[in-house]
C-alpha cells in the first residue's frame, strides 16, 4: 500500500500516554501503537528541555517513524514593543534551537497581535523580525521552517493573508493553516465550504506554488466562536466545522503534509480525521 498523502497525529501528548516512559517519548510509541504519524510537541508555556531529552526524542521518533514539529510558546509577538521584543523572540529562537535537536522539522508559533492597527502597518516590522531569525537559525545551520500560525480572532496578526505575506517575503517561512481558526476568525460561520477552502488553496499554491501544497502543516479541530472570533477548540462532533469539505479540497488540490488534531479528544479525533480523508482520497 502506497504511502498516505497525509500524516496524522496530535498538538501535545495523547491522552492516553502512560505514565511510564511517559513524556514526549511515551506520546511517540502511543501514537505509533494508535497507528498515527506526528507529533507536535506542544512547547508552549516555555522550552524547558535538555539537549539529553531532545536526543531522546529524535531517536524514539525516527525509530517510530513519527513526524515531529514543535508548538513554540504562546508569548511570542512579532509586533512587540521594542522592550518586550527580545523576550518575544528568545522564546521562538529556543524553540527553534531545540525542537531541530529534537528532530522537529517544523515550528509553529502564534505571531501576536495587531494592537489596534491595520495589517498593512503592522507586517513590515514583524517580516523585518522574522527575517532576522530565519537568517540567524541558517547561520547556525538550522533547517527549521518558522510557521506563523493563522488565529481565529479578527483582532490577532495572523490572517490568512498576514502569514502568505510573511512566507512570501521570506524563505524559510510557511503558515500553519489552523483550519478551525480559519472558521472561527469572521465570526459568522464563515470558511465552511469547499468553494472557500479551494479558493484559500488556490491562493497558497500562487504564494507557496506546488511544493507549498505538498508540504501542509494544518491543525484542525471542532471550534465553539462568536462575533469576535474562536472562544474554545470542541470535540469535532460537537462543532459546525465541515470536515469533509476541507478534506475534499486538499485531495482536489494534490495537497500532502500533516493534520494535527487539536480537540479535547486528541487521538480519537486523529483517528477520525486520518480514516475519513482515507476514504475522501481513496488511499485507504
Amino acid at each position: 500500500m502506497s504511502t498516505p498523502s497525509f500524516r496524522f497525529g496530535t498538538v501535545g501528548s495523547p491522552e492516553s500516554t502512560p505514565k511510564k516512559p511517559g513524556g514526549s517519548v511515551g506520546a511517540i510509541q502511543r501514537l505509533r501503537e494508535l497507528g498515527l504519524s506526528a507529533l507536535e510537541l506542544g512547547w508552549v508555556q516555555s522550552v524547558r528541555v535538555s539537549e539529553q531529552t531532545c536526543a531522546a526524542i529524535r531517536a524514539v521518533a525516527l525509530e517510530q517513524e513519527i513526524a515531529i514539529s514543535v508548538h513554540a510558546p504562546y508569548f511570542i509577538n512579532l509586533n512587540a514593543t521594542l522592550d518586550e521584543w527580545p523576550k518575544s523572540r528568545q522564546r521562538l529562537m529556543d524553540a527553534a534551537h531545540y525542537g531541530n535537536l529534537a528532530g522537529a522539522t517544523d515550528i509553529v508559533f502564534h505571531p501576536g497581535s495587531y494592537f489596534g492597527k491595520p495589517a498593512e502597518e503592522v507586517l513590515p516590522l514583524a517580516i523585518e523580525r522574522l527575517q532576522a531569525c530565519v537568517a540567524e537559525l541558517r547561520s547556525a545551520g538550522n533547517p527549521v521552517i518558522l510557521r506563523p500560525e493563522t488565529m481565529g480572532k479578527s483582532a490577532m496578526l495572523g490572517s490568512l493573508e498576514d502569514t502568505l505575506a510573511m512566507s512570501a517575503a521570506i524563505e524559510g517561512v510557511q503558515p500553519c493553516l489552523d483550519f478551525a481558526h480559519l472558521h472561527a476568525r469572521g465570526g459568522d460561520g464563515s470558511m465552511n465550504t469547499y468553494r472557500e477552502w479551494a479558493q484559500l488553496l488556490e491562493a497558497y499554491g500562487k504564494t507557496l506554488g506546488g511544493a507549498g501544497l505538498q508540504n501542509i502543516h494544518a491543525h484542525l479541530s471542532g471550534i465553539e466562536y462568536g462575533a469576535k472570533g474562536e472562544k474554545n477548540h470542541l470535540p469535532v462532533a460537537e462543532a459546525d466545522i465541515d470536515v469533509e469539505a476541507i478534506f475534499k479540497a486538499l485531495k482536489d488540490f494534490g495537497c500532502q503534509g500533516r493534520i494535527l488534531n487539536e480537540s479535547p479528544l486528541l487521538e480519537g479525533d486523529a483517528q477520525g480525521y486520518q480514516q475519513l480523508w482515507l476514504e475522501i482520497s481513496g488511499e485507504g
